[in-house]
């Protein structure tokens, strides 16, 4: 068994560049509602928000082409066994491709399904509609970035997802300022710069890939590839993250149609909230990520002992991190309010919410850091019931809790991360930590 401070090497080794990467990303979504909010009406900001549920909702949902592969690949590299490391990613290149063509063609048909959950005023209906109909163009750049990044991730290489990110954020944050501040396209700027930023994305993960990685790729097979054993626990997997992701991204988009309901004022609020939010998850999910590529490879290995020091090292971390943040939310909050809008009703407004940023780094630790450590092992069933559990939790709590307003809206949100935590600590024991495949 590897002692702590090797574990920590491998964990920092991994863990910094997805922190590095995944800042990057709510960096973009503070500048889009930087943007928006500068402008002369609200209604750009809450445009942008329901936009970013809705592609939230598709691109977290087909989420499972980041999620299984990594763990899979990550496996297949514990055991040793590269050429399955290639062929997971053409596998999941070819679904990539498929779903995203599918999206293409129902894009109507998504978009009026979005708009019988959201109830919000024409007008930001209208600028979110148009948001929506420019950016799902990126769904193909998008999906297939996902298969990369899983790959890269199981491969123990957390340096090229960190990189494609960082190109991927900083090409979209140029265009972002060059379509609004200079062309004045507002909205459709927002969109067409994520569109075109994914496929330049895209192209520098091809390139990566063919120059350091070609030797892994096996000779094309497409039987080989597509192998019904292989491919049927890719998909099994996969559904499980799907329906998990699905709930997820459910309860966010309630929450922004609740939002929505209370007023467009407290949407726009919530909008800046969440980018703290986004933040936090995003600052510790660099170290779930580094959970899924270690736990995948001492997983694939059969090494139990080195599971289980990893996944205590990995929480010491978290819960270290947790607490910095909190402490930056606790002492700069208020602050950081300014640099999303410079609406001072707005700002005014949303103080006395930011209670619910400042408790959300320690009781959201937990959620974040299981989800990696279970993707890791693919232990996909339990991770999916432990969210469909946490789900109908939060559901119920906004029906009981909706009639305080916007307070007991952020009170149902933070019991969705509780039951998160709570319910895959309880399952850890039984899933994770005994030998042989219990997912």
């Amino acid at each position: 068994m590897s002692n702590p401070k090797d574990i920590n090497k491998q964990i920092y080794r991994l863990a910094l560049p997805n922190i590095i990467s995944n800042f990057s990303i709510p960096l973009l979504g503070a500048v889009d509602t930087a943007l928006m909010g500068r402008l002369e009406s609200e209604d750009y900001l809450g445009a942008v928000g329901i936009g970013g549920v809705l592609f939230s909702f598709i691109y977290w949902g087909f989420g499972f082409l980041r999620m299984a592969t990594t763990g899979l690949t990550a496996q297949a590299f514990g055991e040793k066994d590269l050429r399955e490391c290639g062929r997971l990613l053409l596998r999941a290149i070819c679904i990539g491709i498929t779903s995203s063509l599918l999206l293409l063609i129902f894009q109507w048909q998504l978009i009026d399904l979005s708009f019988l959950l959201i109830d919000t005023s024409p007008d930001v209906e209208h600028l979110a509609r148009l948001y929506f109909h420019i950016r799902i163009y990126a769904a193909p750049a998008t999906l297939c970035l996902h298969a990369f990044h899983g790959v890269f991730l199981g491969l123990q290489n957390a340096r090229y997802p960190m990189l494609l990110t960082i190109v991927v954020n900083l090409v979209n944050i140029v265009l972002n300022l060059v379509f609004v501040w200079l062309l004045g396209m507002k909205v459709a700027g927002i969109a067409l710069a994520t569109v075109i930023a994914q496929y330049v994305g895209l192209f520098v993960a091809i390139s990566l890939f063919s120059r350091y990685y070609r030797g892994i790729l096996p000779a094309w097979d497409f039987w080989e590839i597509l192998a019904f054993s292989k491919l049927k626990r890719f998909l099994n997997i996969s559904a499980d993250i799907f329906i998990r992701t699905c709930c997820l991204v459910f309860s966010h988009a309630v929450f922004t149609a609740k939002s929505a309901a209370l007023s467009d004022t407290l949407l726009a609020i919530n909008t800046i909230l969440l980018q703290f939010i986004n933040l936090l998850s995003y600052a510790i999910d660099g170290l779930a990520f580094a959970a899924e590529s270690l736990i995948g490879k001492y997983k694939g290995a059969q090494d139990l002992q080195n599971l289980k020091q990893t996944t205590r090292q990995i929480f010491l971390w978290a819960f270290l991190f947790g607490g910095i943040l909190m402490l930056i939310f606790v002492l700069f909050g208020e602050h950081l309010l300014h640099l999303f809008t410079n609406q001072m009703p707005l700002i005014e407004q949303a103080k006395p919410y930011l209670i619910w940023i400042i408790i959300a780094p320690v009781i959201n630790v937990a959620a974040y850091i299981w989800d990696g450590i279970f993707l890791g092992a693919t232990v996909s069933k339990a991770l999916r019931n432990s969210v469909i559990v946490s789900t109908l939790i939060f559901l119920s709590a906004v029906y009981l809790l909706i009639p305080f307003g916007n307070h007991g809206l952020w009170a149902a949100y933070t019991l969705l991360l509780i039951a998160r935590g709570v319910s895959l600590t309880m399952m850890a024991p039984k899933y994770l930590f005994k030998p042989g495949d219990s997912g």
